[in-house]
């Protein structure tokens, strides 16, 4: 087994990956929001 070094593991793809799953979580919490709006002044 290969002995590890703390730090010095490349995470720029974890990186990348961790953004882009918090742009989705961000558009999809304002597009919820944004349809609850709506469907509010819809019904009154």
């Amino acid at each position: 087994m290969a002995e590890h070094k703390h730090g010095s593991m490349d995470i720029s793809e974890h990186e990348k990956t961790f953004n882009g799953f918090m742009k989705l979580a961000t558009r999809t919490t304002i597009g919820i929001l944004v349809a609850l709006v709506l469907l509010t002044l819809i019904n009154g």
